[in-house]
């Protein structure tokens, strides 16, 4: 068979690479005990399934090693899949968590702040008594400025401001407030991980869903009062409350 490619058919071009970014849910370990992680898991999941179902998830280690704390990577992988997230990377591992980790098919994610492994030398010899527990920083709001396309998912750490509209079969959450300076036609989860004091405000309400801190209506219990309007959406004695703005 000749292999001379003046002789190879030309064929258009099937797949090629592209660099993209993607918003996933990061989880960071502060404690190694597995039964805890999955007690605590398992609540955050109950806040807000439908977002969570199936969501690719990157666990960030970067914490437990500053305290040289271990952790099973298998048992973790094992938890976390059976809460129906799909683990996709890990950060801040050691090299040893990052070969268990390969080893279960989750590629390593670099860590731009820092690599855990490089520290630790410094933390072991200048550690004489148990450190504090990790104190959480107020979340930053996130501002997106171009519209949210179907089937792409946005999560912010604070309040989430979209000064675009949000397409049908999209889906944003914030474990703050949401506000959407446009129409809001996919799915909207504030306080997702139970924040009841969230709101979500939006200038024109056709939503698939809406929730609060795991409360939620889909777009048929919708009152047709509310719809196509400038709204605020709020909890109050368990209920989502829907007004107009």
């Amino acid at each position: 068979m000749s292999t001379d490619p003046q002789q190879t058919p030309y064929l258009p071009p099937a797949l090629e690479f592209k660099s993209s970014t993607f918003s996933v849910p990061v989880l960071v370990l502060f404690d190694n005990d597995t039964a805890i992680i999955e007690q605590q898991l398992q609540e955050k999941v109950r806040l807000a399934p439908e977002f969570f179902k199936n969501s690719p998830l990157v666990f960030d280690l970067q914490e437990l090693n500053k305290q040289e704390r271990e952790i099973d990577i298998d048992a973790l992988t094992k938890i976390i899949r059976k809460l129906n997230l799909l683990p996709i990377g890990i950060r801040g591992g050691t090299p040893q968590q990052n070969q268990q980790a390969i080893a279960l098919g989750i590629p390593v994610h670099s860590i731009h702040n820092g690599n855990a492994a490089a520290p630790a030398e410094t933390v072991k010899q200048k550690k004489t008594a148990p450190e504090p527990a990790p104190k959480s920083e107020p979340a930053m709001s996130t501002l997106i400025t171009h519209p949210i396309r179907s089937g792409q998912r946005l999560y912010a750490e604070g309040d989430l401001i979209i000064l675009a509209q949000v397409s049908a079969g999209a889906e944003i959450m914030a474990e703050g407030n949401i506000h959407v300076y446009g129409t809001l036609r996919g799915r909207a989860l504030a306080g997702v991980q139970g924040n009841p004091e969230a709101r979500i405000f939006c200038s024109d309400l056709q939503a698939e869903l809406i929730s609060i801190a795991g409360t939620y209506k889909i777009s048929e219990d919708l009152n047709e009062s509310v719809s196509n309007k400038p709204v605020q959406i709020y909890l109050q004695n368990e209920n989502l409350i829907i007004k107009d703005l």
